[in-house]
């Protein structure tokens, strides 16, 4: 604690440093000052604990500093030193919230016993400050945690109390992103790049074991969204995003639907497990919309399908087609209405039905399997969907190399499937026939034997037929539809499509219309 002592008479504030054993009071001398002037600015500069104030002093006396200093705010303690004749005007300082007054000469002892009072008066008044202020932030806690669980009497709330007061709300959570390691938790007042006075600008709480910030107003929404441009691809190594990972909902305008937009982080927590590698964010816009639930289901048929087509893919050596499964796979989960759990269980089905496929095609090879038990605890622990198909993918590669063979020919099957996704491409056979590595030549000899008709027109029955398809839709123009599946020249789109279907495009559509 500090002291300020305050005398016109230089022998006499001299006097006063070394008249008691100040720190064994409990006190550091922090200034002198030889005026009244002098010593109320000190006051307002130092805001020492207490100021020890001789009553009579020039330029403004006592009395006139203690008044100033309280009305400008200060809140310490005063000792005031006057001779006998200056009882009235002590007792006038009195009125003003002086602690003390002491009469000239000073006595030592009397000096002491009033500054260690003063030291026992300030301590008991800080605990109980900060007993106090400890109380309200519980309070307002126990409130804000309300609030977001929209468990709250709003009729009660004080809003200036809370510092509620503003024209907008946004509510986002935060967790480390590597949960097998634990970071200190970021200081989001530097992060943001605001002050946060008295919670002005966001209130932090602890909340069903994560860290929920409220934003409050206009100005700390778009810090926050300044942030999210700034980190929205993959951030730096070793900035604070590295270390967590983040979910924001809704922006809401009043208190009552503050808990709308803690309802969205919510469910966003489940939605993290379909975050793609080194994603760090997650926003309520990549939530369902309103009324449209995922249709997706795990049914009993889906995942002896799916260990069926990939059995065969690796016994045919397809990699192209495995990728493609899972790939497809992923996408299908991802929209699917499954909790975490039964979807981690399908896939544990699917490693096992083909494992099992495997094993009964060739029982006499000694394959690189994992253990089931092994396969469901790993699959169980993983965070993220992509780090199981990542798995999957793995496992399956080195079981097609340890059984499967490439005859040459499957190739046409992988050719096929590329065409039925790319057919609106301007495709050419000796393009493909070099993403397969294979020759041009041999792979036509080879759609011709296989198919009965060359590349070209395979290519063009697999517009024609997308074309038909699309000519429902009678919102789009024929040339839409000709450039849609690859005919950039809608006149040679009219000649291909008559000729195989005896009509034209329009007349199609006329037919089918009726």
């Amino acid at each position: 604690m500090n002291v300020l002592i305050a005398d016109d008479e230089q022998l006499v504030l001299d006097g006063m440093k070394q008249i008691i054993d100040w720190n064994a009071c409990g006190f550091s001398i922090c200034g002198t000052a030889i005026n009244g002037q002098d010593a109320l600015k000190k006051i307002l500069d130092l805001h020492p604990d207490l100021v020890l104030l001789d009553i009579r002093m020039p330029k403004m006396n006592g009395i006139e500093v203690v008044k100033a200093a309280t009305e400008a705010g200060f809140t310490g303690k005063f000792i005031i030193l006057s001779g006998f004749s200056d009882f009235k005007l002590a007792q006038a300082a009195m009125r003003y919230g002086v602690d003390f007054y002491l009469t000239k000469p000073v006595d030592e002892e009397e000096l002491e016993q009033s500054v260690c009072t003063i030291r026992d008066m300030i301590k008991k008044e800080s605990k109980a400050s900060r007993s106090y202020s400890q109380y309200l932030d519980k309070a307002k806690e126990h409130i804000l945690r309300e609030i977001l669980l929209n468990t709250c009497d709003y009729n009660t709330l004080n809003v200036l109390d809370l510092h509620l007061q503003a024209n907008i709300y946004q509510v986002i959570t935060y967790e480390n992103y590597n949960q097998e390691h634990f970071h200190q938790p970021w200081n989001f007042s530097e992060l943001m790049r605001v002050t946060n006075q008295d919670n002005n600008s966001f209130d932090i709480l602890e909340i069903e074991q994560r860290k929920a910030i409220l934003l409050k107003g206009t100005f700390a929404i778009a810090r926050f969204q300044n942030l999210l441009d700034h980190y929205r691809k993959i951030p730096q190594k070793g900035s604070p995003f590295d270390a967590i990972f983040l979910t924001y909902g809704r922006q809401v305008f009043h208190i009552k639907d503050i808990h709308l937009s803690y309802e969205d982080v919510c469910k966003l927590k489940d939605r993290r497990f379909f975050c793609i590698p080194n994603q760090h964010v997650l926003g309520y816009d990549e939530l369902p919309k309103e009324g449209i639930l995922p249709t997706n289901t795990l049914t009993q048929d889906i995942a002896p399908n799916y260990a069926e087509s990939i059995s065969n893919y690796i016994q045919a050596y397809n990699p192209t087609l495995i990728a493609e499964t899972l790939k497809k796979l992923s996408n299908y989960l991802t929209e699917c209405m499954a909790n975490i759990t039964d979807i981690k269980h399908f896939l544990i089905d699917i490693y096992i039905l083909v494992k099992q496929k495997i094993m009964q095609s060739f029982p006499h090879n000694d394959l690189p399997f994992l253990a089931n038990a092994s396969v469901i605890i790993l699959i169980e622990e993983k965070y993220y969907l992509y780090e199981i198909i990542a798995f999957l993918s793995e496992q399956f590669e080195m079981w097609m190399h340890s059984v499967g063979y490439s005859s040459g020919e499957n190739v046409l099957d992988e050719v096929l499937h590329y065409i039925q996704h790319n057919y609106q491409e301007n495709l050419k056979l000796e393009t493909i026939a070099s993403l397969f590595g294979y020759n041009s030549s041999y792979l036509g000899r080879l759609f011709t034997k296989k198919l009965n008709v060359n590349f070209n027109t395979y290519l063009d029955q697999i517009r024609v037929e997308k074309a038909k398809e699309l000519l429902h839709n009678r919102s789009l123009k024929v040339y839409e539809i000709a450039k849609m599946v690859g005919y950039h020249n809608v006149d040679y789109f009219h000649r291909k499509f008559k000729k195989q279907e005896g009509t034209s495009p329009a007349e199609y559509r006329k037919q089918i219309m009726l």
